[in-house]
């Protein structure tokens, strides 16, 4: 399997993280957000909803939108429930996180850290900052309940999985992660289990980083 994926995307990151977890080496086409590849007619005629990340099978064939592959990949492993229960809060999970809890903190980080194009003074800013922190103190008192991972208290699941990267990268829009620190906890959870892989590989320095490292971008 190969994922076309970009370098800082938090929703491939998610992609990237399972399969480490699961042992499934992927092969990846990285493409560049700041070289415009995500414009470009060769990556729109290979992707099916014109974004990333793309999962592309052994049979060619394509998947695309983060939760999807993440059920794709955990289908008869532990990160997908067996009980009903739980896999129905399983993709409540996912819902909000796809809902209320990643459009506000991704757009922080993308205006206020990547782009650089908003001050965190500006009123788009400010509302999505209030956003944020009202989605982050709903999954703190989730967890202050005494739970280890979203839905269960013994293993993680892929709402785990979908929820940790923009958590993980929100300080980047100023969000202050201390004030939440059962949310904290389960950061540090994450990152102890084994197969644990970094937004850039090898790099868990790199996780908050603006950059991309242009040397290791090919094409797909």
């Amino acid at each position: 399997m190969r994922i076309i994926d970009t370098q800082r995307s938090g929703n491939c990151w998610k992609v990237r993280l399972l399969a480490s977890f699961l042992g499934i080496d992927l092969q990846r086409a990285t493409l560049s957000i700041d070289r415009g590849d995500l414009r470009s007619a060769e990556f729109i005629n290979s992707a099916p909803m014109k974004k990333v990340p793309v999962l592309e099978l052994d049979d060619g064939s394509r998947l695309s939108e983060s939760g999807a592959i993440l059920f794709y990949l955990a289908r008869g492993t532990p990160w997908w429930p067996e009980d009903a229960k739980q896999q129905a809060q399983t993709l409540a999970w996912m819902a909000f996180e796809q809902e209320q809890h990643m459009p506000p903190l991704s757009r922080l980080r993308l205006h206020l850290a990547l782009r650089k194009d908003l001050t965190a003074e500006a009123a788009q800013a400010r509302r999505w900052l209030h956003e944020s922190n009202a989605a982050l103190s709903i999954f703190e008192a989730h967890l202050a309940t005494g739970r280890r991972w979203v839905c269960t208290d013994t293993e993680p699941s892929i709402a785990d999985v979908a929820l940790y990267p923009y958590t993980r990268m929100s300080t980047m829009g100023g969000i202050d992660l201390d004030v939440y620190p059962h949310v904290e906890e389960w950061v540090a959870r994450i990152e102890e289990l084994a197969g644990y892989q970094a937004l850039f590989p090898g790099r868990p320095d790199m996780n908050l980083s603006s950059l991309e490292l242009t040397s290791k971008l090919f094409s797909i």
